[in-house]
């Protein structure tokens, strides 16, 4: 029972926030009453909620419970005061991403005075392999995490996505070797990003921190103030921990 009642929660996606009933039938495959008998009672506690008529999305309560997520919380409330200062200190859009799976999690934004498009939002993930931030996470991952993603495929999501196996592993190098991930219209046509490694107290890499810019910018300028701000997130990760 709990498990077809959280397959009837996972069937929301980033790509498909609301749903109507033959929707959730579709995606679960659960008899249309058996889905109609879950969904009523998931609305009931609150984890969905009907958005006019025929039509759901994930409830409030649903995304009060998921906020108290210790780890989750800890990083954002250490993350924050640094991203702050580098929106600031930069006019643009800072990221803080975390690694989901074999997929790459925004868990904060913080929007820039500059405008410039990109595709993120707090919730929303993406292939590792197709960002700076998410290049940083998957470069500090197990070997066996880089080669499942690999086995997935590369799929090209902007002109600058590293497709290549062999590109993407030397790539990762020169992420562990430098510290950090200058990026080129690898997820969004038209911008660029420098990523950065967020570290915990043993020194394990827990995030990573990004600022957006347009593609025409120099990227090198922005590099030590990302940087900064990775390391002010990590200093205070450590002392939440103690």
């Amino acid at each position: 029972m709990l498990g077809r009642a959280l397959g009837v929660l996972e069937s929301f996606t980033d790509a498909s926030p609301e749903l109507a009933l033959a929707d959730i039938v579709a995606a679960t495959g659960l008899p249309p009453a058996t889905a109609h008998r879950f969904v009523a009672e998931l609305v009931e506690w609150g984890a969905l909620e009907r958005v006019g008529r025929g039509r759901y999305r994930i409830g409030m309560r649903l995304w009060r419970i998921g906020a108290l997520a210790p780890h989750a919380r800890n990083l954002r409330e250490a993350a924050l005061p640094p991203m702050q200062d580098l929106a600031a200190a930069t006019g643009h859009v800072v990221h803080l991403v975390v690694l989901d799976g074999h997929r790459a999690l925004f868990v904060e934004r913080l929007a820039g005075q500059h405008d410039t498009t990109v595709r993120s939002r707090v919730g929303r993930d993406m292939p590792l392999h197709a960002s700076g931030p998410g290049k940083v996470l998957l470069a500090h991952s197990p070997s066996r995490l880089v080669d499942e993603v690999l086995a997935r495929g590369l799929p090209r999501l902007a002109p600058g996505t590293i497709t290549d196996a062999g590109q993407l592993r030397d790539a990762l190098d020169d992420i562990r070797r430098t510290g950090y991930c200058l990026s080129r219209e690898e997820m969004t046509e038209g911008t660029a990003s420098v990523a950065a490694p967020i570290r915990d107290a043993e020194g394990r890499v827990v995030a990573s921190l990004a600022v957006v810019v347009p593609v025409t910018a120099a990227l090198p300028p922005f590099l030590p103030a990302v940087q900064m701000a990775a390391a002010a997130a990590s200093r205070r990760m450590s002392r939440r921990a103690d």
